[in-house]
């Protein structure tokens, strides 16, 4: 996982500027949304700094976006922003349907076991395309990645700051699953 600087307070990443596409200034963006309208329906987009970012066109290249930003004209401005993390406002988003979570709201919760103990806190949020998958760092051992599932978190308490794993064989330890007796005979 790419490491970005430090999410700005009440801000929300939404996309990454990639590389400069062409010679006018255009630029790759990699939107962190299921929605392409999200790189329009918010206004500006800023960076860390807080410089504004006006996306004018845009059209669908692969798993990117090209576009073209109203304050880049070249492609040695459009070079200078090669992996700068983009941000929206958090009051512009809109509020989550009950059982939707923003991954910015799930990463920093604490883990709870089904027992109700404390085993860690949530250090962020992947999808690698099968789904969402926590990735929890717990208080003792190395960090692990947990799918995002109702089966494997039934429970999901934003207010109350908190998510609890279910008690599921394998789940938290690989020992839990007994290998299974092999069929085939050795001569």
């Amino acid at each position: 996982m790419r490491n970005f600087p430090k999410t700005p307070d009440g801000m929300v990443l939404i996309a990454e500027i990639g590389a400069a596409s062409g010679v006018k200034g255009e630029v790759r963006i990699k939107l962190h949304s299921d929605d392409p309208a999200a790189l329009t329906a918010y206004g500006a987009l800023q960076d860390a700094a807080g410089r504004s970012f006006t996306v004018t066109k845009s059209r669908p290249v692969k798993t990117v976006f090209v576009c073209v930003l109203d304050e880049v004209r070249d492609r040695s401005s459009a070079e200078a922003l090669t992996n700068t993390p983009l941000y929206i406002s958090r009051d512009k988003l809109p509020a989550p349907d009950p059982d939707e979570f923003y991954h910015i709201d799930l990463a920093g919760l604490d883990v709870q076991l089904a027992d109700g103990s404390l085993f860690g806190k949530i250090l962020a949020v992947h999808d690698f395309g099968a789904g969402d998958i926590l990735e929890i760092t717990p208080y003792e051992g190395d960090s692990m990645m947990i799918p995002f599932s109702l089966a494997a978190v039934p429970v999901v308490d934003i207010a109350g700051g908190f998510v609890q794993l279910a008690d599921l064989p394998g789940l938290l330890d690989d020992d839990a699953v007994e290998d299974e007796p092999s069929d085939t005979e050795v001569d």
